[in-house]
C-alpha cells in the first residue's frame, strides 16, 4: 500500500444535476466498496449541480467517515470532476465511475480481482448499451474506430470513464498536466498492462443524459487533437489537392481557349470554384485553430478546477493544477 494511508480502493463518483438517485447511488457505492475492502474511501465530486445533490451529498457523508465530497465552484466538466476527485483520493487502486448508475457498481469487485491478479488497469467494457439512441451508438462506434485509427498506440475500444487503476499509473497521469482532458486516452498512452470485463450497461432511470451531443463532440475533438496530428496533416494534404484541381482546371480553360476558342459561358462554375477553395481554407484554419486554443489554454496555467467545500483537509489538497 502507499504509505500516505491505509487505503486500499478509493472509488471516484463525479455527480451532476442527480439528486433523485443519490441515495440509491451512495448505497450502492458503500455495497459494492465493502464487498471488497473495509478499507475504502468513495469521494462524490459535485460538478457544480444546479439541483439538490450536493445537499444530499453531504447528508450521506455525514453518516460514513468512509464518504467525502468535493464541491466545485461552478461546472467545471465531466473530465475535470474526474481528475479533482483522483488527485484528491488515497487509494493503492482507484476506481473511476459515472454517478448516473447507468454502469454496475457491483462490477467493482470483479474488476478489483484482475488487479490483484497483476493488472494494473482494468477497463469496463459494455458489450450492449440499453436505452441509447441508433444515432448515438453509431456515432460512438465510428468515433472510437477512427481514433484507434489516428494515434500511434493502442486504445481501447467500447470503453468509457469506468475503470480501475493502480497508484502508480495515477501517478504519471497527474504528471499529465493537459487543461483539455482526455483521460482514457491518457491512460492508453501510459501503455501499462491492461484488461477489461464485459458488462451491460443499463439506461439512465431519471432525467436525461448530461452528455449531449454537442459535449460528445467536444470530447471527440480533444481526444483527437490531444493525441494525433493527423488533423493538420489532412488539411495540408487538402491544400496541396485543392492547388492540383484548380491547376487542373486552369490547364484546361487554357486548352479550351486556344484550341476550340471557346470560353466557359456563366459564373456557376467561378462560384463553385471559390466557394470550394473558400470552404478549404477555411477548415484548414479551424484545425490549426484547435490546436493553438489548446497551446493558449495550456500556457495560461490557470488550476483545472476549483473547489469551493469539501470534507477532505485543505491541507490535502493540490492546487488543481
Amino acid at each position: 500500500m502507499n504509505q500516505r494511508s491505509n487505503i486500499a480502493l478509493s472509488i471516484v463518483v463525479p455527480v451532476f444535476n442527480e439528486e433523485k438517485i443519490i441515495e440509491e447511488l451512495v448505497r450502492r457505492m458503500t455495497e459494492a466498496a465493502e464487498s471488497v475492502t473495509d478499507s475504502y474511501e468513495i469521494i462524490f465530486v459535485n460538478d457544480g449541480s444546479r439541483d439538490s445533490s450536493l445537499a444530499k451529498l453531504k447528508v450521506e457523508c455525514a453518516k460514513n467517515p468512509k464518504l467525502h465530497y468535493i464541491a466545485f465552484s461552478r461546472n467545471f466538466g465531466h473530465q475535470i470532476a474526474i481528475s479533482a476527485g483522483m488527485d484528491l483520493s488515497k487509494g493503492d487502486a482507484i476506481v473511476t465511475i459515472d454517478g448516473d448508475l447507468q454502469d454496475p457498481p457491483e462490477l467493482i469487485k470483479e474488476m478489483y480481482q484482475e488487479y490483484q491478479a497483476g493488472f494494473k488497469v482494468i477497463y469496463a467494457k459494455r458489450s450492449k448499451r440499453k436505452g441509447e439512441t441508433y444515432f448515438k451508438l453509431m456515432t460512438a462506434k465510428i468515433f472510437y474506430r477512427l481514433m484507434a485509427r489516428l494515434v500511434s498506440f493502442e486504445i481501447p475500444l467500447d470503453v468509457g470513464d469506468y475503470r480501475l487503476i493502480s497508484r502508480d499509473v495515477l501517478e504519471y497521469l497527474k504528471k499529465m498536466k493537459e487543461y483539455d482532458k482526455y483521460i482514457r486516452g491518457q491512460i492508453a498512452w501510459l501503455g501499462f498492462k491492461s484488461t477489461y470485463v464485459m458488462y451491460e450497461r443499463d439506461e439512465r432511470k431519471f432525467g436525461t443524459t448530461n452528455y449531449p451531443f454537442k459535449k460528445m463532440l467536444r470530447l471527440a475533438f480533444n481526444g483527437i487533437t490531444a493525441f494525433s496530428d493527423s488533423p493538420l496533416k489532412m488539411a495540408t494534404s487538402l491544400g496541396f489537392a485543392v492547388c492540383i484541381i484548380s491547376f487542373l482546371i486552369g490547364m484546361f480553360a487554357l486548352y479550351d481557349y486556344f484550341l476550340h476558342r471557346d470560353t466557359v459561358p456563366g459564373w456557376a462554375s467561378i462560384m463553385v470554384s471559390i466557394t470550394f477553395v473558400g470552404g478549404v481554407q477555411l477548415l484548414s484554419l479551424g484545425i490549426i485553430g484547435e490546436y493553438i486554443s489548446r497551446i493558449i489554454n495550456n500556457v495560461r496555467d490557470r488550476p483545472l478546477y476549483v473547489i469551493d467545500q469539501t470534507t477532505i483537509e485543505r491541507s490535502e489538497q493540490p492546487d488543481g493544477k
